[in-house]
């Protein structure tokens, strides 16, 4: 305080050609000290008289002070009273915040409730979600631990359990206290307690070896070496506290180490100083009333020559000043509030009838209104200002305790809080500073283990939520990224990947050509037409021969020409279905189907119809002349065809996704629209087989060394067992597969009516061509 009223001052910028001056009361950490003090400043006089100021030199302009939020509190409800200001640079205490109990109080210190925000904060940081809290027996413990229990739960996190420590010592308490930490699960203690109540728990739980547990400070107490016993201080080696912030007070260290008797000759601290700085006994001390007959041989006597720069530096840190930091803040505070009343210009002031008030004659409340609105850059460069209820705005410090092998500690700066910084970036850490009791790596503290990847937490009944056990989110669902507790249900046309943890688009499935399965398929289908194109091409060549001549060549060639064609309408059915190839895979199919059937029946007829019309009584002799057999295949076939074209035009197939087929995949298949007329459509083809069938089998017995009739039948036999065998395979089937089944029953019934009609034939004209004659074929040798 004498440095910084010394800069004012000397500074010809604030309050110029005014000097200010200064008193000092000690309250001695007693409430009842403080209350006196503040009655002498109020009265003017050491024998008191309310509300009266008996002052003749004035009174001072406002309280920096008190150090403790207890001495702070009831200065600050007689201060109000006569809206004197007070600026407090250490009473934390939330409850000053309130401006309609103390009006006249503003500090340079944050509140305590925003240091708690900062404190669950950090624990979030570390994803620490299970920690216990102490706290101390008095207003300020409870009030506080409550609110943070409530900030930790708000993040995520859970109390494991809140202990009181007792105002008066109580080993009973402590023990219990001890019991509960050593019992816990979690790694975590914050401490939110002062350090008298502190000391009693900090020895008993060092004489019980915790030292796997990370103690978690608060700025209610802070982790110095004021500790009575080494051992206190390795149990809380590695733990964290979070501090008011210190600033750099230019010049101050220089200052500091210009300070010397003889320079402040009426400062009653200045010889004791010297005495505890370098261990030395100065003669004769009437200031502070010390008297030496004689120096003990481990003593020295003061000369005024020693040289504060040969002191431990750690004592000038002053870069680590906390407190006198904020009192440096707390003067230039008023400074600059006096300094603005000084600069108010008449006409333009914020009192009645825009009036200033005259800085040698104002009320205090005048005063008070400049300070709350004060807004400077200070002599290190930060801003200082006051909210609407006198706090500054929260900025922390983070400091870790570490303890060295060679007995030397310190705190270390390991990052900070800043409330004012942008949502998410209010936390800066550098972990790489921090040094853990007994760990490498930040302890984990929590009730339950994280869950894997794709499951979610279940919380039993009457469970905290950081207790829990872990399910496994159901076929189609991620687990929340936003409460993990619960799962969602990924869109329809989507699934979750391997990890559950995001919905991925689901793969598309068909059968295409350029995997094995179409690609064999595709290629069986062309081997297969190449091979009956080969038979057409020899029946061509022997077109004059009795075997290729018998039950109407024509009707051969037309059947060879359609069982190509089935084999290749294979080919439509692989690929990726669109509206075009859905209607033209059945279509085409049944009507090539309907030709090749059409085309069998038409034959099986010719040959009942010759064999008849050797009969000299026989009617049906008449009918061959009409060439019926010849409009057999367009007339049947027409009748398919119309079926089709009413099943187009009224509800055709269309391609569609099936995303419920086949568990994690998007199927793109043919529907087939109107299953009415689809069903009339291979109905049709089924009764045209049937007949078929059955004409040939009435036809099998009739006399020939080469009946047809006999050879149509097992087609048909074969071509009936595929499609019969085909119905519950296709619907045994998914996806893919329900297509490849089609595409095998095609091809196999076409092959059956290929090698059953044709081989024989083929036969014959190709390894017995002594066969091949009429005689033998008609049965006449």
């Amino acid at each position: 305080m004498v440095y910084a009223i010394w800069e004012i001052n000397r500074s010809p910028y604030i309050l110029p050609n005014i000097t200010l001056g200064f008193k000092l009361y000690d309250t001695c950490y007693n409430q009842v000290r403080s209350l006196m003090g503040t009655s002498w400043i109020l009265s003017g006089q050491k024998q008191t008289v309310p509300n009266f100021n008996c002052e003749t030199e004035g009174m001072p302009a406002a309280i920096v002070g008190d150090m403790t939020s207890k001495a702070s509190i009831p200065m600050a409800r007689i201060l109000g009273l006569y809206r004197f200001p007070q600026i407090s640079y250490a009473a934390a205490h939330p409850i000053l915040s309130d401006k309609l109990q103390f009006p006249a109080f503003v500090r340079t210190i944050p509140n305590d409730d925003y240091v708690i925000v900062g404190m669950a904060n950090l624990a979030s940081h570390f994803n620490w979600t299970w920690v216990g809290i102490i706290s101390s027996d008095n207003e300020l413990g409870r009030s506080g631990s409550q609110l943070l229990t409530k900030e930790i739960e708000r993040h995520g996190g859970c109390i494991a359990f809140l202990e009181i420590l007792p105002i008066y010592s109580s080993m009973e308490s402590v023990l219990r206290i001890v019991d509960v930490i050593k019992n816990s699960k979690a790694t975590v203690i914050i401490v939110y307690s002062t350090m008298e109540n502190l000391i009693p728990l900090m020895e008993e739980a060092s004489f019980h070896n915790i030292t796997n547990k990370v103690w978690f400070g608060c700025g209610s107490w802070s982790i110095t070496s004021d500790f009575p016993r080494k051992d206190i201080l390795t149990t809380l080696n590695g733990s964290l506290g979070l501090s008011p912030p210190s600033g750099n007070i230019p010049g101050f260290k220089e200052f500091l180490y210009s300070i010397h008797p003889s320079k402040f000759p009426d400062d009653i601290f200045i010889k004791t100083f010297w005495q505890n700085a370098f261990g030395c006994v100065w003669p004769t001390d009437n200031t502070a009333n010390y008297t030496f007959s004689k120096i003990s041989e481990d003593q020295t006597l003061c000369t005024g020559k020693e040289r504060l720069d040969s002191i431990d530096p750690t004592v000038y840190a002053v870069s680590k000043f906390v407190y006198t930091y904020k009192i440096h803040n707390a003067v230039f505070v008023i400074a600059h509030a006096l300094h603005e009343m000084h600069s108010c210009i008449p006409g333009h002031g914020p009192f009645l009838n825009r009036s200033c008030a005259d800085i040698f004659n104002y009320q205090h409340w005048q005063l008070l209104h400049y300070i709350k609105k004060v807004n400077f850059i200070n002599t290190g460069g930060e801003q200082i200002l006051f909210d609407k209820n006198g706090d500054i705005p929260l900025y922390m410090d983070i400091l870790n305790w570490q303890l060295y092998d060679n007995g030397s500690n310190q705190y270390v700066h390991i990052g900070s809080f800043d409330a004012r910084a942008p949502k998410g970036q209010e936390l800066q850490m550098e972990e790489r500073k921090i040094a853990w009791n007994r760990h490498s790596h930040p302890p984990i503290s929590v009730c339950s283990n994280p869950c894997p990847k794709g499951f979610r937490r279940s919380s039993g009944q009457g469970q905290k939520i950081c207790c829990f056990d872990c399910v496994p989110c159901s076929e189609g669902e991620i687990l929340n990224p936003n409460d993990g507790a619960e799962c969602l249900t990924c869109r329809e046309d989507q699934w979750p990947n391997n990890s559950k943890e995001k919905c991925a688009p689901k793969p598309i499935q068909f059968l295409a050509y350029d995997e094995f399965l179409g690609s064999s398929l595709a290629f069986i289908s062309i081997i297969c037409c190449v091979l009956t194109f080969s038979v057409l091409c020899l029946f061509i060549i022997k077109h004059k021969t009795p075997i290729v001549k018998a039950n109407n060549r024509e009707l051969s060639y037309l059947l060879l020409v359609s069982i190509m064609f089935c084999f290749l309408c294979s080919l439509v059915f692989i690929g990726r279905p669109n509206l075009i190839t859905c209607m033209l895979r059945q279509v085409v199919f049944v009507i090539i189907f309907s030709i090749c059937l059409s085309a069998i029946l038409a034959k099986t007829i010719t040959v009942i119809m010759v064999f008849s019309a050797t009969n000299p009584d026989s009617k049906i002799k008449r009918l061959v002349g009409l060439r019926i057999p010849i409009y057999i295949v367009p007339s049947c076939t027409m009748v398919q065809i119309v079926l089709c074209l009413i099943w187009l035009c009224s509800s055709g197939p269309f391609a569609e996704y099936n995303m419920v087929a086949e568990i994690g995949t998007i199927i793109i298949e043919c529907n087939e629209g109107s299953k009415v007329l689809f069903a009339c459509v291979l109905g049709y083809m089924g009764l045209l087989a049937s007949i078929s069938l059955l004409v040939a089998f009435l036809a099998r017995n009739l006399p020939d060394n080469f009946n047809e009739a006999k050879f149509i039948t097992f087609s048909m036999l074969v071509f009936a067992s595929v499609w019969i065998t085909f119905i519950p395979a296709y619907l045994s089937t998914k996806g893919k597969h329900m297509v490849a089944v089609e595409i095998f029953a095609i091809i196999s019934s076409s092959a059956g009516l290929l090698v059953c009609i044709f081989f024989p034939k083929c036969y014959i004209i190709l390894l017995q061509p002594e066969m091949n004659n009429k005689k033998y074929i008609t049965g006449r040798k």
